[in-house]
């Protein structure tokens, strides 16, 4: 992503202009873009104009608008970010207020205007933008006739090819339509690995199955690279490692990259940073359960003792429609950073920012046990629901 232009008031308010380079970019901008921001790019659009004769043409022309973000829609798997909203510039095509759609698209600049510029939303652009590229992996994770190709970025895992080939079953006294159907499937997950890896910036890429069947790959593919001169492979051939993982789903990632091993080959990725703090987490739950905590009020109370080491934290948590939800999380993250502690924010896109939102998408490892919090939960709960029997009572007097 690149940053053309910045001006933000001392308020925090202003107008940052960017140009997304590369697929993932799209990814950074849906993060990056509220509903209630503004947001000016150029669109096509069909204009309707009649002739001196009394006859009507159409045309398209292209202009620039701006819009007032009421929704946005982001496929992850093609990249396509579309936001809808309202005119809000003088236009002599569009009237003032009339609904459009912005498509944004690689290498079209686009202003974005924020009435309020957090911290969450800096730190994206500082990472977006950020010239220094870390290092990326990918992932084959594969079964007897299905695979999944993926490509695991520092935000996001993104399925590349999905590969179903009927395998036929080893048959009595014959296995030559097993093997035939066997080799016919590793063909295409070579031709996947061809077209949709770039060795250039990959470090690790993973290969995972139950069984033997990665073994039976590996050696195939192998052979195929010498036979067919493949030289990308044959020069990259160290960056593969065997991975047990239990099917050729894409959740059997988890698997993968919760092992050792793998960690070792991830440890320049900030994906492999998120998935060592999560795991930490969840062993820290099951040694000393008063030194994690999920959920946010747990987290704000320990925050409030200085206390939090780490904070794991989703995206999707500043994403929120409603303003005063968002600025509750973003004013957390900015607490923990000014006492000391690591934030780590995790893609709700990535395996680990899944795991981490069925846990309510905050959690936090402690620097000392706070046994007395969940003391204070239980007292606030039961303060509470005395609160609302007494309400409910003085109603039912009344009535």
């Amino acid at each position: 992503m690149k940053q053309k232009h910045r001006d933000i008031s001392k308020e925090g308010d202003g107008v940052i202009v960017l140009i997304p380079e590369e697929p993932e970019d799209m990814w950074h901008a849906y993060n990056l873009i509220s509903k209630g921001d503004s947001v000016r790019s150029t669109t096509v659009r069909r204009v309707q104009s009649e002739t001196a004769t009394g006859s009507s043409s159409s045309e398209r022309v292209r202009i620039t608008l701006t819009i007032e973000v009421i929704s946005i829609e982001f496929d992850s798997q093609t990249g396509v970010l579309r936001l809808n909203g309202k005119n809000v510039s003088e236009n002599k095509f569009v009237k003032l207020g009339a609904f459009h759609t912005l498509d944004l698209e690689l290498n079209r600049e686009f202003s974005l205007i924020k009435p309020y510029w957090d911290y969450f939303s800096l730190e994206i652009v500082a990472n977006a933008t950020d010239p220094t590229r870390y290092a990326d992996a990918a992932a084959i994770v594969m079964s007897e006739g299905l695979a999944h190709v993926c490509l695991i970025t520092s935000t996001m895992t993104i399925v590349r090819a999905r590969i179903d080939c009927s395998v036929p079953r080893k048959g009595k006294g014959t296995t030559t339509n097993h093997e035939k159907g066997l080799q016919k499937f590793f063909d295409l997950i070579i031709a996947a690995i061809i077209r949709h890896f770039n060795f250039d910036v990959l470090k690790c890429v993973l290969v995972g199955s139950p069984g033997f069947v990665k073994d039976q790959f590996f050696d195939y593919m192998n052979l195929e690279a010498v036979r067919q001169d493949m030289k990308v492979l044959l020069e990259n051939k160290s960056k593969f490692l065997l991975v047990h993982t239990s099917s050729g789903h894409k959740h059997a990632l988890k698997e993968a990259l919760s092992d050792p091993a793998v960690l070792i080959k991830l440890a320049d990725t900030k994906a492999s940073g998120e998935i060592k703090s999560l795991n930490e987490f969840y062993d820290m739950l099951k040694v000393d359960p008063d030194r994690a905590f999920y959920g946010f009020r747990h987290v704000e109370l320990a925050n409030e003792r200085q206390a939090v080491s780490t904070l794991l934290v989703t995206d999707e948590l500043f994403r929120s429609s409603d303003v005063k939800t968002r600025k509750k999380y973003v004013h957390l993250v900015e607490s923990v950073k000014e006492s000391g502690g690591e934030v780590k924010i995790f893609s709700s896109a990535h395996v680990s920012g899944e795991q981490l939102s069925q846990l309510s998408g905050i959690a936090a490892i402690l620097r000392f046990p706070l046994p007395e919090i969940e003391e204070e939960i239980e007292e606030e709960a039961n303060a509470s629901q005395s609160d609302e029997e007494v309400q409910a009572r003085g109603d039912q007097q009344r009535d």
